[in-house]
């Protein structure tokens, strides 16, 4: 039974990385990073709805106390 030749095997994988950074950087040069980032200053709106409109009473939810 032959042996399997192993000699060539450390150049595939070196180049099969080499080939997969490239085509990253490749894929990254589509995109736009920006450094600048500022917030939008939007202004809200208030919008009406009927239960602003009504008092509406809240409920809290029941006090649990400690047990020791």
């Amino acid at each position: 039974m032959p042996q399997l030749n192993i000699s060539p095997w450390p150049m595939v994988i070196l180049s099969m990385v080499v080939t997969l950074f490239y085509i990253t950087q490749l894929k990254m040069l589509g995109f736009t990073f920006h450094m600048m980032l500022s917030p939008k200053l939007t202004e809200m709106q208030k919008h009406k709805t009927t239960w602003e409109l009504k008092w509406t009473k809240i409920y809290l939810p029941p006090l649990t106390f400690p047990q020791s």
